[in-house]
């Protein structure tokens, strides 16, 4: 049997991908809200870089000029994770103060509605680098100059992904910490649950090979409760099987013994005796004893294959046979049989007549019905083999019948009720019965004698 992963480990694994599931998803959800919280607090700073910057535009002989004072670039200039550029264009649009070609807003960006001022926010790339921009337009109005003066302060990403990567570190590693805190706490929650499994275990490993009690249900959880249930059912069942079959060995030894034991002593005293007649009688009746015990053993070999039948249906071994055609085959085989013994063999048979059993065992049904009935029907009598819709099996007889209150035990192993034979023919039907679901049932017959009906299930 393949082995497969514990009970634990299995859970303990489903736990663990679901908590990585959400560790990667409430990482990326992280990420993404540390990097809106990063633009929305780096975005007010660049705005109030340029603000300072526009503060210190002045107008000069008809010039627009620029003081950037340093507390304007004190927050960006060194940051050791970003760097930061700012560019001053006059009415014109021209180069007054910072970095050459920083790159202007996209055509159709907005301007912001977060902050009172005409300025706008776009990401752009300069210098090879990702750079987030403010551009910010400062009114210009004096007797000779008149228009709107443009600042730029742009910012590389690097600060923000940082912060970014800042959150979503430290949270996965809480998260990786209350994961670790959970597996541990279910890994000591699972073996506590687990405990009455391993005391159902030591306890059915402990038991000796003889000992068939039922397993104890009260020290178990309430979902283990039917398992165990369904083990004892078992266990019962077996312990029935154990029965029947030490009670069946017990009454074949019983039944062997006394039929061995006669012919054991026949031929002792045939072999005392010196008259050539003697002997002659000694081998007649050790022949007709080993008729019957062949017969005996025939029988409990037929036992034997009931069960291994029984067990193929019960495994889905039925086949779907008619019921009809194996009794006319079977009438045909014992029609010499019964014409030897001067009884009058007859068939009613409707074809087809179809249901789903093993072929084996019903020839060995039909057989021992017919058998049966031929050895108790005197000469001159009749047996008659009836098939009838949808699928009811008769055979009745003109012997001496069965009194009603011995119709129960007929089918007890070993049981003769008075007759001859080794009590097991009845036995056997019952048995081939009882694997096929069918219903076995015992009446009087029209003429006095035995009919014997077998209900099967039709297909």
């Amino acid at each position: 049997m393949r082995d497969s992963a514990s009970l634990r480990g299995r859970l303990l694994g489903n736990l663990a991908l679901l908590l990585v599931v959400l560790m990667l998803a409430s990482g990326l959800s992280a990420y993404w809200n540390g990097r809106e919280a990063a633009d929305t607090a780096y975005d007010r700073t660049l705005l109030a870089s340029a603000r300072t910057i526009a503060a210190g535009l002045s107008q000069r002989d008809g010039t627009l000029s620029a003081d950037v004072p340093y507390v304007a670039l004190d927050t960006f200039a060194y940051d050791s994770a970003g760097r930061i550029y700012y560019q001053v264009l006059d009415i014109h649009q021209r180069l007054i103060s910072g970095y050459e070609n920083l790159p202007p807003p996209p055509a159709g960006t907005p301007r912001t509605d977060d902050y009172p001022a005409l300025a706008r926010f776009y990401n752009a790339s300069y210098l090879g680098q990702d750079v987030r921009v403010v551009s910010l337009l400062k009114p210009v109005s004096e007797p000779n100059m008149n228009g709107m003066a443009e600042i730029r302060v742009a910012e590389t990403e690097e600060a923000r992904v940082s912060m970014a990567q800042g959150l979503m570190a430290d949270t996965l590693l809480r998260l990786g910490m209350l994961a670790l805190g959970a597996l541990v706490m279910v890994w000591f929650a699972v073996s506590a649950a687990l405990r009455p499994l391993e005391r159902l275990r030591t306890a059915v490993e402990e038991r000796q090979p003889d000992d068939l009690r039922a397993l104890p249900v009260v020290e178990v959880q309430r979902e283990l409760g039917p398992l165990v249930r369904a083990l004892n059912h078992f266990t019962e069942r077996l312990r029935g099987q154990f029965e029947r079959q030490a009670q069946f060995i017990a009454d074949a030894a019983h039944e062997l013994r006394t039929p061995l034991a006669a012919l054991k002593a026949r031929v002792e005293l045939g072999l005392r005796s010196h008259e050539p007649q003697e002997w002659r009688q000694t081998l007649e009746s050790a022949a007709q004893g080993t008729d019957r015990l062949t017969h005996l053993a025939n029988q409990l070999l037929s036992l034997a294959r009931v069960e291994n039948g029984a067990r193929a249906i019960a495994e889905g071994g039925a086949q779907r046979l008619d019921l009809s055609q194996l009794a006319r085959e079977l009438g045909m085989a014992m029609a010499p049989l019964a014409h030897a013994r001067g009884v009058s063999l007859a068939l009613e048979a409707q074809a087809p007549v179809w249901l789903k059993g093993e072929p084996t065992l019903l020839n060995e049904l039909l057989s021992n019905l017919v058998d049966n009935a031929l050895a108790h029907t005197p000469a001159g009598g009749n047996v008659i083999l009836r098939v009838l819709a949808p699928a009811v099996l008769e055979v009745e007889d003109d012997g001496p019948g069965i009194p009603a209150e011995e119709r129960e035990r007929v089918f007890e192993r070993f049981y003769r009720g008075g007759v001859q034979g080794s009590g097991l023919g009845l036995a056997i039907v019952g048995e081939i019965c009882r694997a096929h679901l069918a219903q076995i049932s015992l009446h009087d017959g029209e003429n006095g004698g035995l009919k014997v009906r077998v209900s099967f299930i039709a297909d």
